[in-house]
């Protein structure tokens, strides 16, 4: 608020009291089953079929998740999350490359990111890194989709990820175990214990240095990363044709010179242990410039190195070829720890050999699976809050149905609500009958569907169609009809058809179907004009209130809603000031869904009501530091029954 100190007009905002409530999300669903590849310690948000198959894969034998997922977009669906669910002996590929010390050491161990089978089809090509080759690598990943097609040549492969210029050093932000983990979606990347070799930083300069240097005396150099000094070489050096004497001579004038204690960890024996020594390549000869850390002595200093420069003046370092512009290289003492070269190594299948130490073979396991390992997964939604519907495509028993709603049920929010399915086999209305009695614990937060359905087999494997469960159509029919219409429209009815659907496991009569309304079994139907279509709504209820979905979801969000809503009103002062405000955010979000068709009755009061006062509030629940809010609805209930009669008119005299 301003203060006023002089005359004039002051303006403030004041706030209008109004919080507008968002009404909560109906229509992400939760899938949890089997899947090619992916993580299986989370939960991941997916928001395409294309996002699903870069993180899960594509389809396999015995999972049901994939096609589930398929279908579930098909039919309007728009996010999920995905559970993936894999068996106790489930393994991830993985190969150990050597390092560049020796054939015989190993270097990195690299695996597929998640388990299973198609960990063994990953292929890496291991090259130097292209800003510094000499002390940097770079990794292509690359997969052989096609199991029996060998390429000629695995670099014809196309890379599904390339990272480059990659550091063995642990304290570098390139390091290669750092830069993996945060960017690749297939593989994983450890720097194996015993890959502990180094080696004394190394400057080499190009081959057949131009001699004499005549009077081209300087260049700077850096030992163990202390920083550049300049070396200015004698008269007797510049003079002579022989590469020993220049070594000599640089030999000498590197270990004159003292550490700059820029660097404190610099040790002494950088400089007073510094060589030069001439090394013969073919008929040529080459400068080679060493650090005098004297790692055989134990003076281990992983930074250690040799870099040339130019100098600003007399440069001396293009003919003597010291320095990358010049032709020479700069390595480190980890570069050693580097993975060898190699144009192919094969995660999990890799021929064992002096480039490849060890390799483990993936695989998707054989261990049996249960409804406790599904059930178990559940956990990984527990952090989740914008997730409304669950579904296991691959567990359709009853005991999997009692446990998907126990689990929504018991949520601390009541949140989620559980679609179910009879299994493959069940196409009888007795065998439905029998699958629904034995649902032990039946609740308003799951409905179950009946039959499975017919649809081509999405991944091309069969030529006819194959059956599906139907639990992935019904999700992405309720996110449809959810964006559509609204949550408190019934998920059924002849709008509500069944896309990728070409037949059912079963055709069922409405005599039929009548028999399994009753115990809360919803039929999927074909009708010549509708095509084929959800035709029931009702939960798996003993309690009557709540025996139709809209109702049931419908309550599940305002629930939600109002849970989130009302944050704001935690911690302020309990009196009429903030129950006023409770009743007008909370009225004007129920007026918004009244408009919107979402309540019976004609006007507000008859569909809704709103009550936070002195009634529902009393002076013990104000010392207990408790706000009471009543809120009200009559829900829209789906016209199951069109009953229509029929009588003829009495003939009238003309």
């Amino acid at each position: 608020m301003a203060i006023p100190t002089y005359p004039g007009v002051y303006v403030d905002e004041v706030s209008s009291g109004i919080r507008p409530i968002e009404a909560a999300g109906t229509s992400t669903a939760a899938f949890v089953g089997l899947a090619e590849m992916g993580p299986d310690d989370q939960a991941v948000k997916v928001t395409s079929l294309t996002e699903y198959r870069r993180q899960y894969g594509g389809f396999i034998a015995g999972a049901y998740l994939p096609a589930t997922v398929f279908q579930f977009y098909n039919n309007g669906g728009g996010q999920a999350y995905i559970v993936r669910v894999t068996r106790s002996d489930a393994a991830a590929a993985t190969a150990t490359v050597a390092n560049r010390a020796a054939p015989a050491t190993a270097g990195v161990k690299f695996s597929a990111r998640s388990k299973g089978a198609w960990g063994n089809t990953i292929f890496l090509e291991i090259a130097d890194g292209s800003i510094d080759p000499f002390n940097e690598v770079k990794i292509t990943v690359r997969r052989q989709t096609q199991a029996d097609v060998v390429p000629a040549n695995f670099r014809d492969l196309p890379s599904l990820e390339v990272h480059d210029n990659l550091s063995l050093d642990p304290g570098a932000a390139n390091f290669l175990e750092t830069m993996i983990a945060r960017n690749s979606s297939y593989i994983a990347a450890q720097v194996v214990s015993a890959n502990v070799a180094l080696q004394r930083g190394t400057a080499r300069g190009g081959l057949a240095p131009n001699l004499p240097l005549v009077d081209k005396a300087a260049f700077q150099i850096s030992v163990d990363g202390d920083g550049f000094q300049q070396v200015t070489l004698g008269a007797a050096a510049l003079a002579s044709n022989a590469i020993a004497d220049i070594a000599a001579e640089i030999q000498v004038r590197v270990r004159a010179l003292a550490a700059t204690k820029k660097k404190a960890s610099t040790p002494v024996e950088a400089f007073s242990g510094f060589t030069c020594t001439v090394e013969t390549v073919g008929a040529q000869a080459r400068l080679v410039l060493q650090s005098g850390t004297n790692i055989a002595a134990g003076v281990a200093n992983t930074a250690s190195s040799v870099v040339v420069q130019n100098a600003s003046a007399n440069n001396a370092a293009p003919q003597l070829k010291l320095g990358a512009p010049n032709g020479g290289s700069s390595e480190n003492a980890l570069a050693v720890r580097r993975p060898a070269i190699a144009d192919a190594v094969q995660l999990g299948d890799n021929a064992i050999d002096a480039l490849v130490l060890a390799v483990e073979l993936g695989g998707d396991g054989s261990a049996p699976l249960s409804e406790t390992d599904f059930a178990n997964a559940f956990g990984l939604l527990d952090a989740k809050t914008d997730v409304s519907l669950l579904a296991v495509p691959e567990f359709p028993t009853s005991v999997m149905m009692d446990l998907g709603m126990a689990y929504c049920e018991n949520r601390p929010l009541r949140d989620l609500f559980y679609l179910g399915m009879m299994r493959d086999f069940d196409d009888t209305v007795a065998e439905a009958q029998a699958f629904r009695a034995a649902i032990t614990k039946p609740n308003s937060y799951g409905a179950v569907y009946f039959p499975w359905v017919k649809s081509l087999d999405p991944s091309g494997a069969s030529s006819q169609p194959i059956l599906l469960p139907p639990v992935g159509y019904i999700a992405g029919l309720y996110a449809r009809i959810d964006d559509n219409r609204g949550v408190w429209k019934a998920p059924a009815g002849t709008e509500a058809q069944l896309s990728g659907v070409v037949g059912l496991a079963t055709d069922l009569s409405d005599l039929q179907q009548g028999s399994l309304n009753q115990v809360g079994v919803n039929c999927i139907r074909r009708f010549a004009t509708a095509g084929i279509v959800a035709w029931g709504s009702r939960t798996v209820a003993a309690d009557p209130e709540y025996k139709y979905v809209p109702v049931r979801r419908t309550a599940i969000m305002l629930r939600v809603s109002l849970y989130h809503g009302l944050q704001w009103a935690v911690f302020e002062p309990n009196d009429e000031g903030l129950w006023s405000q409770i009743r007008l955010n909370v009225n004007s979000f129920m007026g918004t869904l009244f408009r919107r068709g979402a309540f019976q009755g004609s006007s507000p009061s008859a569909a809704f009501f709103v009550k936070c006062d002195g009634e529902t509030t009393t002076q013990a629940d104000i010392d207990l530091g408790i706000v009471n809010l009543v809120v009200g609805f009559a829900p829209l209930k789906p016209a199951e029954f069109v009953i229509v009669k029929i009588s003829q008119k009495a003939g009238q005299s003309s």
